[in-house]
């Protein structure tokens, strides 16, 4: 499997079984074959059994459920997703990715099961991070769509992710009026005191280390979301012109 192997060395844990499982099918069976390390469960993560190979199971999963949500997949969709994949985990793995959402594509993805079974096996907040990949891909052709957006927010209810933290997330991509205060999950009426706290709290929950269980790619992809809230926060404070 090449540079995905590099994912799956971490192990495929829970991810083997259940509806991600079987919807990988002869795909799990040919990368748990290849990897030694999943045989055996040497590396494991002990961070709520999720493993950066599961991980990435999860996301195309997911993934390809998006952009089947408008009843058609085009060539130039598959194109920005595996510029994304370049863009946040490099070249080769882009490539092994995008071969196989090719077979995910072709395939009925149960998207309630799969993320009920995303909710029991993953942290909150790597979840928090599938949610962001998810938008990110959804807008990679310069607009969300209705149907991708009420795909993804089905997906996210399903996982368990709180409204609140969903907005914020959702903000980051679809434009919004008050755009910069979903993020941080406050109102427009806040006060200064407000805000400053509610920025110290979502730097917090959006901080990258709180993935680093999933490894330096993920890590490193995680940091364009934090950055996101340190611009809403620089954005509100120019606004009402506080230092």
């Amino acid at each position: 499997m090449g540079a995905f192997g590099k994912w799956v060395g971490g192990g495929l844990g829970w991810a083997v079984g259940g509806p991600i499982g079987a919807i990988f099918g002869f795909v799990v069976g040919s990368l748990i074959d290849s990897s030694s390390e999943v045989k055996t469960g040497k590396r494991t993560t002990g961070y709520s059994g999720t493993t950066s190979g599961g991980y990435v199971m999860s996301l195309l999963v997911l993934v390809a459920a998006v952009m089947k949500a408008d009843g058609k997949v085009m060539k130039s969709e598959l194109e920005y997703v595996k510029k994304f994949m370049i863009h946040n985990f490099g070249e080769a793995s882009a490539q092994e990715a995008v071969k196989l959402l090719r077979d995910l594509l072709k395939q009925n993805i149960p998207v309630d099961e799969v993320s009920r079974q995303i909710r029991q096996n993953m942290n909150y907040s790597a979840r928090l991070q599938l949610l962001h990949f998810l938008f990110g891909i959804a807008k990679a052709d310069g607009h969300v769509g209705e149907n991708e957006r009420k795909l993804i927010e089905h997906a996210a209810n399903e996982m368990g992710i709180n409204l609140n933290d969903f907005e914020s997330i959702q903000a980051m991509f679809v434009q919004h009026i008050d755009a910069d205060y979903k993020i941080l999950e406050i109102e427009p009426s806040a006060t200064n005191e407000e805000l400053k706290k509610a920025y110290r709290r979502m730097a917090m929950k959006y901080h990258p280390d709180k993935v680093s269980h999933l490894g330096d790619d993920f890590q490193k992809a995680a940091k364009e979301k934090f950055q996101m809230v340190n611009h809403a926060y620089e954005n509100i404070k120019k606004e009402r012109q506080i230092a």
